[in-house]
């Protein structure tokens, strides 16, 4: 796999750092997820691939114990406000000093400095102050939030570990490690640059909800079949949208022109009432094949059976029977294997672990003795 041999100290934390961890371990990272004590699990439910070492960060000899760890690794990936790491004698500065190589990847919510640095937060505020949210929201109605999908995972998770794989890619060249200020404010704002590319040539001048791209034209929004379900319309183009015109049975010499933004609400009813008459079936088998980019609105329990990804075999099932999407994207030479089996149980692998990292019994016993590391051991029922 592409990045077999990196090794990765993951500070537990909320959604964005675990799927970060994620994506590191699913491409082929060993990636070791530092769990407090006393922690009923990783309640992100992201730890495929990783394995658990529960520690005591707060007390000094716990400190300790991290940075022999993060002496020989590769990447440390933490997701605390501004200053924490500091406080436990864990910072960049310290890190690299014992370890010149480190890439330290900080992933908070606004970043490194500014006044916002050492306040809490969650994706809907720092999407907020991005300025995407306000983008986001249908015509006449409050600007509302895509899941936690857009700050936490996209300017957050997939942001960092593009920054890990660019400074993992520097450091074949120079031998050293950098810090990443990885933050979700900025990195959903980055993932925003068409917007603010385009909103100065007329792509986004009406109010929110009434423009092409966020619900206001009648061909790129969703709908309502005849059975309560939904379908998806995305027929910008003029030839995609005279397909969708002849699927829906309307006659397009009676429609008005399709940019013309007035008629949009009307037209909007006359293609409502017509997908209302099919159920999404009907639609599906209606428009399959063709050029319409009309499409069904899948639920988690059709996702995985839909035709389409059956064939690339888009979604996989670990041994629970967990269904979850595969890795992506696709490499040609050294694709993915993500594990199948079960997430890391808190401290499973912490004697493992600190053996790895030369560590003797002796340490590790008295260490689990004065309650600084916390091993996890499976027992069989009988």
């Amino acid at each position: 796999m592409a990045l077999r041999g990196v090794r990765v100290v993951e500070l537990a934390g909320l959604a964005p750092g675990p799927f970060c961890g994620m994506i590191l371990a699913d491409f082929g990272a060993q990636v070791m997820r530092v769990d407090r004590l006393g922690s009923r699990g990783d309640i992100s439910h992201l730890g495929r691939g990783k394995r658990s070492i529960a520690v005591d960060l707060k007390r000094p000899r716990g400190a300790a114990v991290l940075r022999r760890l993060c002496a020989g690794v590769d990447v440390v990936l933490e997701p605390f406000r501004s200053g924490v790491m500091e406080k436990l004698q864990l910072g960049p500065e310290i890190l690299q000093q014992v370890n010149p190589k480190l890439i330290y990847a900080r992933l908070s919510g606004f970043g490194q400095t500014g006044r916002f640095s050492g306040v809490a937060g969650h994706d809907i505020n720092y999407l907020a102050l991005s300025g995407v949210l306000s983008k986001i929201g249908r015509s006449g109605e409050n600007p509302y939030a895509p899941l936690n999908l857009l700050a936490d995972f996209g300017g957050g998770s997939l942001v960092c570990a593009l920054g890990i794989m660019m400074a993992l890619f520097e450091r074949t060249r120079t031998g050293k490690g950098q810090v990443i200020d990885a933050n979700m404010v900025e990195g959903t704002a980055y993932l925003s640059s068409f917007l603010w590319k385009t909103h100065k040539v007329g792509l986004w001048e009406q109010p929110r909800g009434q423009n092409l791209l966020d619900g206001g034209a009648p061909f790129y929004t969703t709908y309502r079949t005849a059975d309560g379900e939904f379908m998806a319309v995305g027929a910008l183009e003029p030839q995609f949208y005279e397909l969708l015109i002849k699927g829906l049975g309307l006659n397009s010499a009676e429609l008005p022109n399709q940019m013309s933004m007035a008629d949009w609400p009307e037209m909007k009813k006359k293609f409502a009432l017509a997908f209302a008459k099919k159920t999404k079936a009907e639609w599906c088998q209606i428009f399959e094949g063709t050029d319409a980019c009309v499409t069904p609105v899948l639920t988690f329990e059709e996702v995985a059976h839909h035709d389409h990804h059956k064939e690339r075999g888009s979604f996989i099932t670990d041994e629970e029977q967990g269904v979850s999407p595969r890795p992506a994207p696709l490499l040609s030479s050294t694709p993915a294997t993500p594990s199948f089996r079960r997430d890391p149980f808190v401290g499973e692998h912490t004697e493992d672990i600190l053996k790895e990292f030369g560590f003797s019994q002796e340490e590790i016993d008295q260490l689990n003795s004065d309650k600084i590391i916390e091993i996890h051991e499976l027992r069989a029922n009988l």
